[in-house]
C-alpha cells in the first residue's frame, strides 16, 4: 500500500502519516533529498530525537526519522498489534516498502539499534549500509547457552517499571536514564528531550516485558551489507561490549569511539556523530 499524508496531523509541522501492509500509520518526518537514511529511535523517544542529525545531513541525504508504534504521537492507528521488537522490526520494513525507498541507508540507536540490526538481517534487499549506534541487548558469547542482561539490570529495571506504573513517573525517569547514561543525565538533559521522555514513560514496562534477542556470531553473519558501529566512550560498558563483539563479528564492519561521549552520542556530541555518519554513507 503507498504510504499517504493524514489530513488530521497537517496542523502538525512537517509530520505526516504513512500506511503500512499491516494497518499501523506510522509517523514520520522527511527532509531533505538523495539516497535515504532513515532513523529508528530506542527508550522513551520518537521521531524527535533525530532532530539533531536531520537538518544538517539533509544537505546530502533524504533523512527520515519514524516514530515506532505505540511510541508518540500514538493515536489509534499506531498502537495496533502488541508491542515488541519484533513487531517494530516488521513495520519499519514495510514502512521502507510503503516509500519505495530501499535501498536504505539505517541507522539504529540503543533499542533502535537492535531493531535495525534484525531488519538488516531478515530483510537485506531494503538496506544499503547499517549504523549501530550503543546498540541494546544482551550478548551470547561463544559457549554460553543463554544470554540476559545482569540482574542487577533487571532489578532496577523492574524498580522503574513500578515507579511508571504507580505515577512517579519523573523519579523512574530519573533512575533509568542515569543507569544507561551516567549519573545525572535526566536532570541535566535538556528540556526538548525530557519532554519526549515523559510523553513516552508509559512505553518503558512494555519494554522490560518484552526482553531483546541476544546478539550472537551466528546472527551477526547474516547481516551482509557494509556496518558502522558507533560507541560513546563514557557509554555503560553493556553498550560497548556489544560494539566491541558485533564489530569482530559482522563482516563488513568498522568501529569508531565518540571521545567524552555517552549514550545519547548523537544529541550530546551531534558535530561528531554526524562526521562519522555523513562520511559513511558517502564512501
Amino acid at each position: 500500500m503507498n504510504a499517504r499524508t493524514d489530513p488530521s496531523v497537517l496542523a502538525v509541522t512537517e509530520l505526516s502519516f504513512a500506511t503500512v501492509r499491516s494497518g499501523i500509520s506510522v509517523p514520520y518526518v522527511d527532509r531533505g533529498e538523495g539516497e535515504p537514511l532513515v532513523f529508528v529511535h530506542g527508550s522513551l523517544c520518537d521521531y524527535r530525537y533525530w532532530s539533531g542529525q536531520a537538518t544538517p545531513l539533509s544537505k546530502d541525504f533524504r533523512c527520515i526519522s519514524v516514530s515506532l508504534s505505540h511510541y508518540w504521537p500514538a493515536g489509534e492507528a499506531c498502537i495496533q498489534g502488541e508491542f515488541g521488537w519484533q513487531t517494530h522490526v516488521a513495520e519499519v520494513a514495510e514502512f521502507i516498502e510503503a516509500m519505495d525507498l530501499a535501498p536504505v541507508h539505517l541507522v539504529g540507536h540503543s533499542r533502535g539499534g537492535c531493531v535495525a540490526f534484525h531488519l538488516a538481517r531478515e530483510y537485506p534487499r531494503l538496506v544499503k549500509t547499517l549504523t549501530l549506534a550503543d546498540p541494546g541487548g544482551p550478548l551470547q558469547i561463544d559457549g554460553m547457552r543463554e544470554a540476559a542482561l545482569p540482574a542487577a539490570t533487571n532489578a532496577l529495571r523492574a524498580k522503574v517499571a513500578d515507579l511508571i506504573e504507580r505515577g512517579d513517573i519523573d523519579a523512574g525517569l530519573e533512575l533509568f536514564v542515569d543507569s544507561v547514561s551516567v549519573p545525572g543525565s535526566w536532570r541535566r538533559s535538556p528540556a526538548g528531550f525530557r519532554t519526549m521522555a515523559m510523553e513516552n514513560a508509559a512505553t518503558l514496562p512494555k519494554q522490560f516485558r518484552d526482553p531483546l534477542p541476544a546478539y550472537s556470531r551466528e546472527a551477526a553473519r547474516d547481516v551482509k551489507c557494509r556496518t558502522l558501529l558507533i560507541e560513546g566512550q563514557k557509554s555503560p560498558r553493556m553498550f560497548r561490549n556489544n560494539v566491541e563483539k558485533l564489530s569482530g563479528w559482522i563482516e563488513f564492519a568498522e568501529r569508531h569511539t565518540i571521545d567524552g561521549a555517552s549514550h545519547g552520542m548523537n544529541v550530546s556530541n551531534a558535530g561528531a556523530f554526524n562526521r562519522l555518519l555523513h562520511s559513511f554513507a558517502r564512501s
